[in-house]
């Protein structure tokens, strides 16, 4: 690792010493949605996580596409809905995992199918869904609030 000055001061950056290469470690963007489905918002609980967490449609960005456009194809391929309508709610950094969230509100149809990544959802009345403290659940929170909702949030568990 070479430290060198640049224009926003120094910076540690990871550098190859041979070819001058150099690790950027940029965060990465990820879109999530806060699905509005049949006037409820659907959260769903992905394959990988312990217990019984419950979160927004979240997926990368790909090369080529607009943010629109991503968050319109996960939606699509984790729960094969349509979405007809789409809002930008904010951004929202995720540094414990070097992300950018991009939050969307999607007003979607059809008929929910999870895709393999996905085990189960629950669907919400925006009265009764509760947030989470992190990225995703900030979202969803600002989107409460836009509605005239005060969000409430869970606690996490207490690390031991």
């Amino acid at each position: 690792m070479i430290v060198r000055l640049e224009d926003g001061g120094e910076k540690a950056r990871l550098r190859c010493a041979a070819c001058g290469y150099t690790h950027w470690n940029n965060p990465t963007p990820v879109l999530a949605a806060v699905i509005e489905y049949n006037g409820q918002i659907l959260l769903a609980r992905n394959a990988a996580w312990p217990g019984r967490m419950f979160a927004l449609i979240t997926g990368f960005m790909e090369a080529g596409e607009t943010p629109q456009e991503g968050i319109a194809r996960e939606i699509q391929e984790e729960t094969s809905l349509h979405t007809s309508a789409l809002n930008l709610i904010g951004v929202y950094d995720f540094q414990r995992m070097n992300q950018i969230i991009i939050a969307y509100h999607a007003v979607c149809s059809g008929t929910i199918a999870l895709s393999p990544e996905l085990v189960e959802y629950k669907l919400y009345s925006p009265e009764k869904v509760k947030c989470w403290p992190a990225g995703t659940g900030y979202a969803l929170a600002d989107w409460l609030t836009s509605r005239g909702h005060t969000p409430e949030f869970v606690e996490w568990p207490k690390a031991q």
